[in-house]
């Protein structure tokens, strides 16, 4: 560990369908660097992970409801996918305006997979450069973004990647993406 998001608070939010891997792999890349994450959802307790949406993996404990949470706590946010997560956040006011208010604040934002699907409910696709999931990407386009092909997309504070494959870059892309924000922004 090299303490690179030292003193850091990376907000995670995510429902239930989450993708297992996504969640963990991305939580873990950041907290190995030294960064404090907190699992916000629409719901409380915990959520159900998924493997390939299909098989059950698992839950995750939620640390705080998205509708508590404010934007000013955080210093970076992670959208992992899964199909059935961000089709539940998208319908979910209170994510949605965590999500709009987050990428409008000038902090990092990373989506993986089907989490950009958040970012066009909230808005804040047009005019932006991004990738996901191929099933994704006509509703990207349609929601007046640039839609590329490719492990990780930046443009400005949206760090987007496609798929499960592409986590060791994304990894390696918001943990330096990150990092490029002083602790304590908010």
């Amino acid at each position: 560990m090299t303490n690179t998001l030292q003193g850091k608070n990376v907000a995670i939010l995510a429902a239930d369908g989450v993708e297992r891997i996504e969640l963990e792999q991305s939580r873990d890349a950041v907290q190995r660097e030294g960064a404090h994450t907190v699992l916000l959802s629409i719901k409380g307790d915990e959520i159900q992970a998924m493997n390939h949406d299909i098989e059950a993996a698992g839950t995750f404990d939620v640390d705080r409801m998205v509708s508590e949470a404010s934007v000013d706590d955080y210093d970076a946010l992670l959208l992992p996918g899964g199909t059935v997560n961000p089709d539940r956040l998208r319908i979910d006011t209170a994510a949605v305006m965590f999500v709009r208010d987050f990428v409008n604040s000038g902090k990092p934002v990373a989506a993986i997979c089907h989490g950009p699907w958040t970012l066009i409910d909230a808005g804040v696709a047009r005019g932006r450069t991004l990738t996901s999931w191929p099933s994704v990407r006509t509703d990207l386009r349609n929601a007046g973004a640039t839609v590329v092909d490719q492990e990780v997309a930046i443009d400005g504070n949206l760090i987007s990647s496609r798929k499960p494959d592409d986590l060791p870059a994304f990894c390696e892309t918001i943990v330096n993406e990150f990092a490029k924000t002083p602790a304590g922004a908010g």
